[in-house]
């Protein structure tokens, strides 16, 4: 293994950031990111943030120790949202699932990824029904994309993106966002019926 890794170093021409010159960046451009030079740090620094932020974190825990502050924040965060969602204040529930995916970008690396997938995709389905219902169909779709991304075989995500798409009069795309959606979840009959005959906005 040694030798593997010695056989692939190449030495990096580096310089260092804020804060503190905890942060890696490219020598010759001060990039974290830089396809001149070849270096992608960004999460390399997103690490190296979050040491400089706990002081006290002498190592990073077992992946099945979780934040629990930062569990909470997030499920408080988005379950405001979902009562402002409830009640027809759309805007006001996406400012809270915006909040509240913001606090799941938050997880450290060295949690596991699978429950910040969980919850990002949640909070950004529901973000994506508060635009529909806000008539933001570009912002809904975006955000909808953004659940296949991260939770592909989750037929929500596909149903979204063709609601999303019905709205904006691109229908035979939301016909194909459905049947791969079904592909996920055959038997859900809400989807089969819209797979059918997605003709009109809603």
């Amino acid at each position: 293994m040694q030798a593997i890794i010695e056989a692939d170093f190449r030495p990096v021409d580096l310089a260092f950031g804020e804060p503190n010159g905890a942060t890696a960046l490219c020598g010759a451009h001060k990039l974290e990111k830089c396809t001149d030079c070849g270096v992608d740090f960004v999460n390399l620094n997103r690490l190296s943030r979050l040491l400089v932020a706990n002081p006290h974190l002498l190592c990073p825990p077992p992946p099945q120790a979780l934040t629990q502050r930062l569990s909470v924040a997030i499920n408080t965060t988005k379950e405001e949202g979902n009562t402002f969602f409830r009640s027809g204040q759309h805007e006001k529930a996406i400012l809270r699932y915006t909040a509240a995916a913001n606090y799941a970008c938050q997880r450290p690396p060295w949690e596991a990824q699978q429950l910040m997938r969980e919850e990002l995709s949640t909070v950004l389905s529901n973000r994506s029904a508060a635009y529909w219902e806000s008539r933001d169909m570009v912002s809904a779709l975006a955000d909808a994309e953004a659940v296949i991304q991260i939770k592909r075989p989750w037929s929500k995500g596909h149903f979204r993106k063709a609601k999303a798409l019905v709205s904006l009069d691109r229908v035979e795309e939301a016909k194909e966002a459905i049947q791969l959606g079904l592909q996920f979840e055959p038997l859900n009959q809400v989807r089969v019926r819209v797979a059918s005959a997605p003709r009109t906005r809603h």
